[in-house]
């Protein structure tokens, strides 16, 4: 019996550093997978994001949830979610949870891709001490897209989140409940090789940005700049 404990200590030991390699590789596919959402959003006016709105922007969460049915009802998915700093520059991602989306008639879909813009600065904050209810916790609305840009007004620009999913049936303006989102601090510790959490990540500069995550913050950094920037 203790030859067969030994055994089974060792084979565990061994496994363990590649279980750890794999789980990274799982964090940086879920980085870039991110990335090419809201880049696939940009790219396509009946979708992207107005100029205004994202120099409005406080936080930027991006989302990639499963499995929905005829009416989305996912429990599960992953997601980053980016903070301005007060000197105006952009966090590293930092890895949240998200689930139970509900946003509407999803015909045949077998993911949603959501982007939260996040308009004040106390809302991404929630996080720190409990999951964040899009709807519940912080009034949510259907964003206005590129194509519907005479949409956006100070009044829109004045509602916390704003929510950007490919579903033509939602109008700007239009109430939304769109789930949860929670912190992740194990994903991150592990990313990031860091003791670290949340607060720090988000709001300081205590962990350079390692090669996988540069290019999506580098595209937020792009297009969240003010017009007159060169």
């Amino acid at each position: 019996m203790k030859k067969f404990f030994l055994i089974a200590l060792t084979v565990l030991l061994a496994a363990t550093p590649a279980m750890r390699a794999d789980d990274r590789a799982d964090y940086v596919k879920q980085i870039e997978t991110c990335e090419a959402i809201i880049r696939e959003f940009m790219s396509d006016t009946n979708y992207a994001i107005p100029a205004q709105v994202l120099q409005a922007a406080q936080a930027i969460v991006i989302t990639s949830q499963f499995e929905a049915g005829l009416i989305v009802g996912m429990k599960s998915g992953h997601g980053v979610i980016m903070v301005k700093r007060s000197d105006g520059t952009w966090s590293i991602p930092v890895l949240i949870r998200a689930g139970e989306a509900s946003v509407g008639l999803q015909v045949g879909s077998k993911a949603i891709e959501t982007i939260y813009v996040i308009t004040d600065e106390a809302t991404p904050k929630v996080l720190f001490t409990k999951r964040l209810n899009i709807g519940v916790d912080a009034k949510a609305v259907a964003g206005p897209k590129y194509a519907e840009a005479e949409s956006v007004s100070k009044e829109i620009l004045k509602t916390p989140v704003l929510v950007y999913v490919k579903n033509k049936g939602l109008m700007a303006g239009a109430t939304v409940k769109a789930g949860y989102m929670s912190r992740n601090d194990g994903a991150n510790r592990h990313f990031y090789n860091t003791e670290y959490t949340m607060p720090e990540l988000l709001y300081g500069n205590f962990v350079q940005p390692p090669a996988e995550v540069q290019p999506l913050m580098a595209y937020i950094k792009q297009i969240a700049a003010p017009t007159d920037t060169p």
